[in-house]
């Protein structure tokens, strides 16, 4: 559960950053919007392994 409560803050901290890239064509917002999407991509990656390795120990 740990990975899916980081991706939670991750996506609620990266908004701000999406509404200025988005409505106010922010460039440097879309940067950080770009590292954010990079960071969401490996913790959802985590989150993936966690998922499975808990779902095998479990079957065990």
């Amino acid at each position: 559960m740990n990975s899916f409560e980081k991706l939670k803050e991750l996506i609620a901290a990266t908004e701000a950053d999406a509404n200025s890239f988005y409505v106010k064509g922010n460039k440097a917002a879309g940067t950080r919007l770009r590292k954010a999407y990079m960071e969401i991509k490996n913790l959802a990656a985590a989150g993936r392994n966690e998922v499975t390795e808990l779902k095998n120990t479990e079957s065990k």
